[in-house]
């Protein structure tokens, strides 16, 4: 794989339809934030740059499948580094199968937009939906099992349609002030733009920026690929620079442009009594035919999700079964297509857990949240990774071809694992105090649950090994074979 397609792989993990969603629903989730969302989206951005720091620096040492299991494996421990990637291997299987039954609404909004009725009422069955939700995951399954470059054809073209569709919400977003919108209000609606006023609030201001840093996760998916990566030590560090940078612009480009042309006191009012969206926001100014372009957008940002998660997760697996801590037949590579056929089976299967879950349990946003505990955790982990590496592992440590400053390691890796703690507890925090409906819908008992599972998964197979005579210690102190 180039350095095109592990850029586009790491976009298309980052960018979803959520960036036409939670910038403008925060105000509902975070009320008070105000007029400080993009200022908090670029506060978001910082521990994002540091964690993306961090995987640069390991992937330039550790070019494999694997990412953050064998960056933390090799650096602080295999029990650290197994049960923290599986509980995101977890995380994420159910996301992508959350992602894949969300993509059906966007479909139907398409059809009631394009007035085809009886289309849109058949895409709202619920046995409909369970369907076409599986028939997407699997197509993506398959093109992940097809290799690289049916899977290159696949990703590439969905990042260029994705930027180009979410281009028309920037453009538009420029093109008009709050003053046409304050007019185009008035003469749709009869209403007047709401004046509110809000001061800033740091507990507001962090709340919010943990919220939105779960905008930046799924750059890590580039790290996974390592394995099938053309010249590896050298496009692994580059694709995830560009893929941060890139994803971090577009985001800021697209709620600047937004907020530009509607007034966010609207936004907060309209959040508080219904569900908001960058198309729904700007159907008050825009012509109908725009619309439907941006609904697409955000249909294609949320499909081309699903092929690089799927890519992400079964990396991992197969990860975990070439170093033995997991059943080594999921290891196996297909003969002629070359990828980890049985791990991606493995984890298709999962996420169709999770298109199950989603449809009979009608809760969305518990797996995401789990994803986004794991994902912080992992984040955490491999910022400790860069400080622990020469000390745990000299010789992998003076592989690293980029910030080879030990000073400059250091600084940025203590300011990520700083900011990261910090996000952890406010994230961890916000989930135990919130009020649900029963314990297992918070998201951190059920982490904790997946990380037990996963303790007892590693150390029936630590035994498994050390009974075999294999020398655990210089196992785990070597990458695999390329």
């Amino acid at each position: 794989m180039g350095l095109l397609g592990l850029a586009a792989t790491g976009i298309c993990s980052m960018i979803g339809a959520s960036i036409h969603v939670v910038p403008f629903m925060i105000q509902r989730n975070v009320p008070g934030i105000g007029p400080y969302v993009l200022p908090a989206f670029l506060f978001a951005a910082v521990p994002a740059m540091l964690a993306a720091f961090a995987y640069i620096v390991l992937a330039s040492a550790m070019p494999r499948a694997g990412g953050s299991y064998l960056y933390a494996s090799r650096s602080l421990s295999p029990y650290l580094g197994f049960v923290a990637s599986f509980s995101q291997w977890f995380g994420l299987s159910i996301v992508i199968g959350v992602v894949s039954y969300v993509i059906i609404p966007f479909l139907r909004d398409i059809a009631s937009a394009m007035h085809w009725n009886d289309i849109a009422q058949l895409l709202d069955t619920g046995s409909v939906r369970v369907v076409l939700a599986l028939l997407i995951l699997w197509t993506f399954v398959l093109i992940n099992i097809r290799g690289v470059k049916s899977y290159e054809k696949t990703v590439v073209p969905l990042m260029i349609l994705m930027f180009v569709l979410g281009g028309i919400v920037i453009v538009a977003g420029l093109m008009y002030t709050q003053e046409d919108f304050a007019s185009a209000l008035m003469i749709k609606e009869g209403r007047t733009v709401p004046t509110t006023t809000a001061e800033f609030n740091w507990n507001t201001f962090l709340s919010a920026s943990a919220l939105l840093f779960a905008s930046f996760i799924g750059f890590d998916s580039i790290a996974q690929a390592g394995g099938e990566a053309k010249d590896p030590d050298r496009s692994l560090p580059r694709a995830i620079g560009i893929a941060i940078f890139s994803v971090s612009l577009f985001y800021i480009l697209f709620t600047f442009s937004v907020y530009h042309a509607i007034p966010w006191s609207f936004v907060a009012q309209e959040a508080m009594t219904k569900d908001v969206t960058a198309p729904g926001l700007l159907s008050y100014i825009l012509p109908s035919g725009w619309a439907v372009a941006i609904v697409l957008g955000a249909a294609v940002a949320l499909t081309n999700d699903l092929p690089a998660m799927i890519l992400a997760v079964s990396r991992l697996m197969f990860s975990w079964a070439e170093d033995g801590i997991f059943p080594k037949r999921l290891a196996a590579v297909h003969p002629k297509f070359h990828t980890p056929h049985l791990a991606i089976l493995a984890s298709g299967a999962m996420a169709s857990l999770g298109i199950l879950g989603s449809h009979f349990a009608g809760d969305f946003f518990l797996g995401i949240d789990i994803m986004v505990t794991s994902m912080l955790v992992n984040f955490l982990l491999m910022c400790v990774s860069v400080l622990m590496l020469p000390k745990r592992n000299p010789a992998l440590a003076a592989q690293i071809k980029v910030f080879r400053s030990r000073s400059v390691q250091q600084v940025l890796a203590i300011l990520g694992t700083i900011a990261l703690t910090g996000f952890l507890i406010i994230h961890i925090t916000k989930d135990v105090t919130s009020h649900v409906g029963a314990w297992y819908f918070h998201s951190t008992p059920v982490w904790i649950i997946v990380m037990i599972v996963a303790s007892v998964i590693f150390f029936t197979q630590w035994n498994s090994l050390k009974k075999s005579g294999i020398d655990t210690k210089k196992l785990f102190s070597e990458l695999p074979a390329e």
